[in-house]
């Protein structure tokens, strides 16, 4: 039974765009060779966290969507976790991935819609 699930990961701030974009590729070229399909990727960029993590105040943020069977995540999740630009992972199964843009994407929209009245 193919299942599906969330991934959200939290890098260090210091990273460029192009380091941010490099890992993000490395994530999905594991989780591929472990069989797994990537239906969804975002990159909500830099925000603020919720509480300081290693002093840090914020955090670049890139959510995943993938379909695939149970604990085919298991290696993407051990090397995110050994990777030293990771602060925070969170996997989550669900029942369906959305195609629409998730919240944080849908607020962003929302708050330049918003500027440009």
């Amino acid at each position: 039974m193919i299942n599906h699930y969330e991934l959200t990961i939290v890098l260090r701030p210091d990273l460029t765009a192009q380091e941010v974009d490099a890992l993000a590729s490395r994530t999905v070229d594991v989780a591929k060779q472990q069989g797994v399909t990537l239906v969804k990727q975002e990159n909500w960029g830099l925000r603020k966290l919720a509480y300081p993590i290693n002093k840090a105040q914020k955090g670049h943020y890139v959510f995943f969507g993938f379909s695939g069977n149970a604990g085919s995540l298991a290696e993407v999740e051990r090397l995110l976790g050994l990777d030293e630009a990771v602060m925070r992972q969170l996997t989550i199964k669900v029942d369906a991935i959305s195609p629409e843009p998730s919240a944080p994407i849908r607020q962003d929209d929302e708050r330049e819609f918003d500027l440009a009245i």
